[in-house]
């Protein structure tokens, strides 16, 4: 896909079921994805702060790599753009004999009610269901497995389970035998690619915000999820609409582009600008060695000043357009108008004279 430049059991009585669901509700990012998720059971959280473990892919998962990587990249947000999911063959989790005086909680999550189990990237994190005396949520165990089964001593915990920027919480009551958990997470994946004219932007020269809702939203824009993204990263979200911004270098050069990410597939999308790379030099003569100590300013037709730099060759990067360069050096002010051609870099200069 490519755009065009210019773009959330039974009730618990008391009031400390009313301070879990206050926290949930100020952790979850998803608040509309999440609360699909709590079915017969109140609705309860982790504590508003959970600590997180070194490496935690708490924004963004790239396909690790190296010893020391981390899970691995979803099979299901590896496959192409749009492709369909095949439900992988069943296969129950290995069974665990507890330990004595301890219950068996067995975890699964899944992109949708008929979408495959999701195979890594998974962080499950058990708190105890009570604040202590400092009102924190006590964090028990945590493990990145994908279908963890963990022993624990019979009584009432809080689950949490992030996956990307998709998060859920539920209460569950362990008893003297394997109690079975499984969590609905309708994720995607998406991966953004730059480019101007027929040539891939350079990764350090394009970075882009990701906001939830379309740009055409009334209320203006939604604060980001994601922000200095890299073109490349996999980028794990709730299923939905995004509006992308994409700032190629640090001038005028931005382009904003909807996109659906779709649960247990990953999109990718090509962002396209229209802009170029231009050098500014302050001559003696045509052709000749630029001069140090400029002061540049570069303006629209209309006056409004788009890009400042000092030195002999101020290098930017300029949406597509006519421009005018202001050169000040030793007191002295020189102008020259240029054009911006898509993908065309070039190089102006500016005659002191």
């Amino acid at each position: 896909m490519t755009f065009g430049g210019g773009n959330s059991e039974k009730r618990g009585a008391g009031a400390g079921w009313a301070c879990v669901l206050a926290c949930l509700w100020l952790l979850a990012f998803a608040a509309p994805a999440a609360a699909q998720l709590f079915t017969d059971r109140p609705p309860p959280v982790p504590p508003a702060a959970i600590p997180e473990a070194p490496g935690s892919p708490a924004i963004s998962l790239a396909p690790p790599s190296g010893p020391a990587a981390g899970p691995p990249l979803p099979a299901a947000l590896t496959q192409p753009p749009a492709a369909a999911i095949a439900p992988p063959p069943p296969s129950a989790a290995p069974s665990v004999a507890p330990a004595p005086n301890h219950a068996v909680l067995a975890l699964t999550a899944r992109y949708g009610s008929d979408l495959p189990v999701i195979n890594g990237g998974l962080i499950w994190r058990i708190f105890s269901d009570k604040p202590d005396e400092t009102g924190a949520f006590k964090l028990i165990r945590e493990d990145r497995g994908a279908t963890p089964n963990i022993a624990l001593p019979p009584g009432h915990y809080i689950v949490h389970v992030a996956f990307g920027l998709v998060t859920a919480a539920r209460a569950v009551t362990l008893h003297s035998d394997t109690d079975r958990e499984s969590f609905l997470l309708p994720a995607g994946g998406l991966r953004i690619e730059g480019r101007v004219g027929t040539s891939k932007i350079p990764a350090n020269q394009i970075s882009f915000s990701i906001h939830k809702g379309s740009q055409f939203d009334s209320g203006g824009e939604s604060p980001a999820v994601v922000t200095n993204g890299t073109p490349g990263d996999v980028v794990i979200l709730p299923e939905g609409t995004y509006n992308i911004i994409s700032n190629y270098g640090d001038a005028n050069s931005v382009v904003r582009s909807d996109i659906r990410v779709l649960a247990g597939k990953l999109t990718d999308t090509t962002v396209t600008h229209r802009a170029a790379v231009i050098t500014l030099k302050l001559v003696g003569e045509k052709g000749g060695e630029a001069l140090a100590n400029t002061s540049w300013s570069v303006i629209t037709p209309g006056g409004d000043v788009v890009k400042e730099s000092i030195g002999a060759f101020p290098r930017m990067i300029l949406a597509e357009g006519e421009y005018r360069a202001i050169a000040k050096n030793e007191g002295k002010v020189f102008e020259q108008s240029f054009k911006v051609v898509n993908g065309v870099d070039g190089e102006v200069e500016v005659l002191a004279r």
